[in-house]
C-alpha cells in the first residue's frame, strides 16, 4: 500500500500495454516492492506477476502477484480497486489477500481458516433466491456477445435495483463480508482471480467458473463467485 497511496489522484503516468489495458507507475513500483520481498523472505518460491511475468512459475509454491487490480477505478480516483496476493500450492490458491491501500480495508482468507477483514472474522450471507440477491460485475461492456446473452440471462432474474457495476476484486470482498451475493465476470487471468478464492471459501462462500469447476492454475477466466453456494444451482 505504501507503494501505491503516494500516486493516488496524482501524477501516476498512465500508459497502455499490448492488450489495450491501463498500467501506471504505481502498478510496477507496488509490484517491485512484493518481488523484493519475496526474493529474501521465500527465494525458492516462484512469482506470477501481472507487470513483470513469471519466475520459477513451474514451483510446487508460487506467489500470483496483481498490485492493482482495477487499474481504471485507480486512474479515475476512484478507491474501489485493490492489491492481490495469493499463495498457489502445486496450482491450487491456498492463500489470498485483498487490500484496499486508500480506505485501509483488507481481507485475508487461507484455506481451512475464517477469512478475517481488519483482524476480524467475516461471514458470506445466506440468500434465499436470486431475487434477493445483490448482483456485481465490473463492467457489462467487457463482455463477449455470448458471454452477455448468459449474464443478461442471469440479470434478468435479480432485481434491476439491486445490480451494482464497477469494483473489480473490491466486489469480492464484499461478498466475504456479507454485503454482496453475487459476482460474475468473464476473461480474468490467473493473477485475478487466485486470491479471491480462499477469501470467499474462508468466509463461507463459493468461487468456481461458470460449469461450476472450481478454480485453479489452468482454469479460465468465467468466473462465478456465490456469497450462498446453494444459489449455484439457479
Amino acid at each position: 500500500g505504501a507503494a501505491i497511496r503516494p500516486y493516488f489522484r496524482g501524477a501516476f503516468g498512465l500508459e497502455s500495454k499490448d492488450d489495450a489495458s491501463p498500467v501506471t507507475l504505481a502498478d510496477r513500483a507496488a509490484e517491485e516492492v512484493m518481488r523484493k520481498l519475496l526474493a529474501s523472505e521465500a527465494p525458492r518460491d516462484g512469482i506470477i506477476g501481472e507487470e513483470f511475468g513469471s519466475e520459477r512459475a513451474d514451483a510446487s509454491r508460487v506467489w500470483v502477484l496483481d498490485p492493482i487490480d482495477g487499474t481504471t477505478s485507480f486512474v479515475a480516483g476512484r478507491p474501489i480497486f485493490g492489491t492481490l496476493i495469493a499463495l498457489l500450492q502445486d496450482g491450487w490458491p491456498v492463500l489470498g489477500i485483498i487490500d484496499q491501500p486508500i480506505a485501509g480495508e483488507r481481507w485475508v482468507g487461507a484455506i481451512g481458516q475464517p477469512t478475517s477483514f481488519n483482524g476480524a472474522p467475516v461471514r458470506t450471507r445466506r440468500c434465499r433466491a436470486l431475487d434477493d440477491a445483490v448482483l456485481g460485475t465490473t463492467s457489462p461492456h467487457l463482455f463477449s456477445a455470448h458471454e452477455a446473452d448468459h449474464f443478461l440471462s442471469l440479470a434478468s432474474k435479480v432485481a434491476r435495483r439491486r445490480i451494482i457495476y464497477g469494483g473489480d476484486c473490491y466486489n469480492y470482498g464484499l461478498v466475504a463480508s456479507g454485503h454482496v451475493d453475487l459476482v460474475v465476470e468473464a476473461g480474468l487471468k490467473l493473477h485475478d482471480f487466485a486470491a479471491l478464492v480462499p477469501v470467499i471459501e474462508g468466509a463461507g462462500g463459493m468461487v468456481c467458473d461458470w460449469s461450476g469447476h472450481l478454480l485453479n492454475a489452468d482454469s479460465g477466466g468465467d468466473v462465478i463467485a456465490l456469497g450462498d453456494p446453494a444459489r449455484l444451482d439457479d
